[in-house]
C-alpha cells in the first residue's frame, strides 16, 4: 500500500510530510508552538496462520493451553484488536498494556497480549513470565503461534517479542507477511488481542496502524513525549483515516498537569490536523507502580486500591475496546498493508 510505505519513509525522514502539518523531525518544520503555550481552560476539556509446522499440531497445543476454539462462533470468527503505542520510549506504555490485559482477562474475556516491541520486549518481565518461544520463532516457522503462547496472571496469554533477537530488529516485508499469516489463526481463539508496540514508527508499527480500528496512545506530560505522540497520531490518520484513537496521559504528577498536557495536544491536533483523539484519562505517577514492576505483578492485581490501579481500571473501560473490530481480520489487513 503506497500510503503505508510513504508514511513509513516519512517517519525515517525520507519524504516530506503532508502540507499544512507541523513536523517534529526537521528544523524547517518546527514543533507546533501549541505545545509551548498554556492549555485551554479546564472547562473546555472532556472528562475523562499457520506456520511451517502446519495446522495438524494446533489442536494439541490448544488443548494443552486450554484454548478451545469458541464453539458458539462460526469458523470466520475473529478477535477485537486494540493497538497500544506511544511514539516515544519510557512513557510506561507496557505497564498500561499488561494491566489492561490482566483486567480484561479478570472480567472473563479470553485475552492475548502480543508484545510487538520485537527484540526489546519487556511484557514478560512485567508479568513475571519466562517464555520459551517468542515472535522470532513464529516468524521463522520453528513453532506454531499457539505453541509460543504462555499463560499469565488471570489466565491471559502472552506472545513475547523476545529480547536481543537480531532477526526481529529489521524484518523484511516477506518476513512480516509470513509472521502475520502465522498469527492469523489466533484471531479465531481470543475475544481480545492487545498489541503492545515498541517506540517509534517502524514498518511493523505503521502496518498495524493501517490495519487496526482502535488505537490507544500513551503519552506523558513532558513536551518531548507530547511531540512524539503527536507525530504517531498524525501518521496513524495518514495511513488509516478512520481509526478510532484514544489518548492517556500516563505518570502525571497530578490531574492539573495531565489536563494541561491534554489541552496542548488537542489544540495542536485541531489546529494542524483538523481533528483530535478522544481523551480517555490520566494515570497518576504512583510509587505503587514501581513496587509492582519490582514484584513483576501488574499493579491492578498487586495493589488494586492504589490510585494508579484505579486510574488504569478506568482506562480499561474505554468503550471503543468493546467494539474494536475492523471490516476484515486484523492480521489479514496487516498483510494487505504490506503490499
Amino acid at each position: 500500500m503506497h500510503r503505508v510505505l510513504s508514511a513509513w519513509k516519512g517517519a525515517r525522514g525520507e519524504t516530506a510530510t503532508a502540507p499544512g502539518t507541523p513536523s517534529f523531525g526537521s528544523a524547517s518544520d518546527a514543533p507546533s508552538p501549541a505545545f509551548l503555550r498554556p492549555s485551554a481552560p479546564e472547562s473546555a476539556l472532556p472528562d475523562p496462520t499457520e506456520g511451517t509446522l502446519g495446522l495438524g499440531r494446533l489442536g494439541s497445543y490448544r488443548r494443552l493451553l486450554g484454548l478451545k476454539k469458541r464453539e458458539e462462533e462460526p469458523e470466520g470468527a475473529r478477535s477485537r484488536v486494540l493497538c497500544i503505542a506511544s511514539g516515544k520510549g519510557g512513557t510506561g506504555k507496557s505497564v498500561i498494556a499488561t494491566n489492561l490485559a490482566a483486567l480484561r482477562s479478570q472480567r472473563g474475556e479470553r485475552v492475548l497480549l502480543v508484545d510487538f516491541d520485537a527484540g526489546l520486549a519487556n511484557a514478560h518481565l512485567l508479568l513475571g513470565l519466562a517464555p520459551e518461544y517468542d515472535l522470532s520463532h513464529v516468524m521463522q516457522g520453528q513453532v506454531a503461534a499457539e505453541e509460543a503462547l504462555v499463560e499469565g496472571p488471570e489466565g491471559l496469554r502472552l506472545l513475547s517479542g523476545g529480547v536481543g533477537r537480531h532477526v526481529l530488529a529489521n524484518p523484511t516485508r516477506r518476513e512480516l507477511d509470513r509472521l502475520f499469516k502465522a498469527l492469523r489463526p489466533l484471531e479465531r481463539i481470543f475475544d481480545l488481542i492487545i498489541v503492545d508496540h515498541g517506540a517509534g514508527l517502524g514498518y511493523a508499527t505503521v502496518t498495524h496502524l493501517a490495519a487496526t480500528s482502535t488505537l490507544l496512545l500513551v503519552t506523558n506530560h513532558e513536551v518531548t513525549a507530547l511531540s512524539d505522540s503527536y507525530a504517531l497520531y498524525k501518521r496513524a490518520h495518514l495511513v488509516n483515516p478512520y481509526v478510532k484513537v484514544g489518548l492517556v496521559v500516563n505518570r502525571a504528577p497530578d490531574e492539573a498537569r495531565a489536563r494541561s498536557a491534554w489541552g496542548r495536544f488537542s489544540s495542536a491536533s485541531e489546529r494542524f490536523l483538523g481533528h483530535q483523539p478522544e481523551y480517555v484519562g490520566w494515570v497518576l505517577a504512583d510509587p505503587a507502580v514501581h513496587r509492582s514492576v519490582e514484584a513483576r505483578v501488574p499493579v491492578t492485581l498487586l495493589e488494586p486500591q492504589s490510585q494508579a490501579a484505579r486510574d488504569i481500571e478506568s482506562v480499561s473501560r474505554w468503550a471503543p475496546i468493546d467494539h474494536a473490530l475492523g471490516e476484515k481480520p486484523f492480521f489479514e489487513c496487516a498483510r494487505s498493508a504490506l503490499r
